[in-house]
């Protein structure tokens, strides 16, 4: 069998392996809890890919969570951990409220968006590559510095002063399309093209030849004439667009809200999601975009599997978490195993 078949397809039977583990051991869980495994999985799905309406859930819930896997896979690749994509959906989604409202176009805020998002990455590349500061380090105490200082925004200078559960709006010139009747906008399809530009970036350019072989050996890249830094910097940059673009496209493109709400609600923990996402499609852009919708698929099917099956809403935020705990091992392993060929 050809090696670059053998290298596609050991990955994917892995991560199936792991799909089906993880749901058996929710299955354990339920049946410990009295509850029928195959009526929740069938409620779940249903609910996720059982109608227009499910699956437009799905897709939804995958947008955001796609462009975050996309900031932690690229940083993976280029050998470091960056958890950051927290704090740029956050400055994404603010700067995406405060220029629409300034100027009333969709490309500007976007664009906004993703330019904000990668300079709030950049401090944490600089400590790194100049100060040698772990990036595990800095990307979490900045992802509380973005936390409360866009929390001050919204509940300051941008509060809706007609309904105090909110930011100001996206105006209606600004909001993304949406596909047809229903809460799916346009953004799904610029998370798509963004994943394949990343992969494009990685696997046929120089500046991803160089982040990749950073990643893989930074002493023997540097032999090589590729500066690890600014592979670094680099990671940090297209991670942080592709965050603030995430928050952008949340805000501008999920109805019915088109703001920020109350506590960040709407926009928390898609920078954490993301890094299970890319865990589970392997690091690799064309793997996360199908790890989106399953995790997408969970998300959506949450509902249903309470009003149908009856299962409470805390044993099924158990049963995903198994689940996405055991899809991310395979992942897991090869980072800890391209660590462990970096240190040698």
């Amino acid at each position: 069998m050809n090696e670059k078949v053998k290298g596609f397809l050991k990955p994917l039977a892995e991560s199936l392996l792991a799909v089906f583990i993880g749901f058996f051991l929710g299955a354990i869980i339920l049946l410990a809890f009295g509850y029928s495994p195959f009526e929740a999985y069938y409620w779940l799905l249903r609910g996720s890919l059982g109608s227009t309406s499910g699956i437009a859930s799905t897709l939804s819930y995958a947008t955001p969570i796609m462009l975050t896997a996309l900031t932690f896979a690229i940083s993976a690749r280029t050998g470091i951990f960056n958890i950051g994509a927290e704090g740029s959906v956050y400055f994404g989604a603010i700067a995406a409220i405060i220029f629409t409202n300034i100027y009333g176009n969709v490309i500007f805020g976007l664009l906004m968006g993703m330019l904000v998002g990668a300079m709030w990455g950049l401090p944490a590349a600089f400590l790194k590559v100049f100060r040698g500061v772990h990036e595990v380090i800095s990307t979490i105490m900045l992802n509380w510095i973005a936390w409360y200082g866009v929390l001050y925004l919204v509940t300051g200078p941008y509060a809706n002063p007609n309904d105090p559960n909110k930011t100001i709006l996206v105006p209606e010139s600004a909001r993304l399309p949406l596909l047809g009747a229903s809460n799916l906008s346009v953004g799904f399809i610029l998370a798509i093209v963004a994943s394949i530009i990343v992969y494009y970036i990685l696997w046929h350019t120089e500046l991803g030849f160089g982040m990749r072989a950073s990643g893989m050996n930074p002493k023997g890249a540097e032999y090589g004439g590729i500066d690890p830094k600014k592979a670094i910097i680099w990671s940090f940059v297209i991670g942080g667009f592709a965050s603030g673009l995430a928050g952008a496209v949340e805000v501008m493109g999920r109805p019915p809200t088109y703001a920020i709400s109350q506590g960040m609600a709407n926009i928390y923990g898609y920078g954490f999601d993301g890094i299970g996402v890319a865990l589970v499609g392997r690091n690799h852009p064309l793997g996360i975009i199908f790890a989106a919708m399953f995790f997408g698929m969970l998300r959506a099917g949450t509902t249903m599997m309470q009003i149908g099956a009856g299962v409470p809403l805390e044993i099924i935020y158990v049963i995903q978490g198994i689940i996405v705990v055991a899809v991310a091992i395979p992942g897991l392993i090869d980072i800890f195993k391209n660590l462990r060929r970096v240190r040698a």
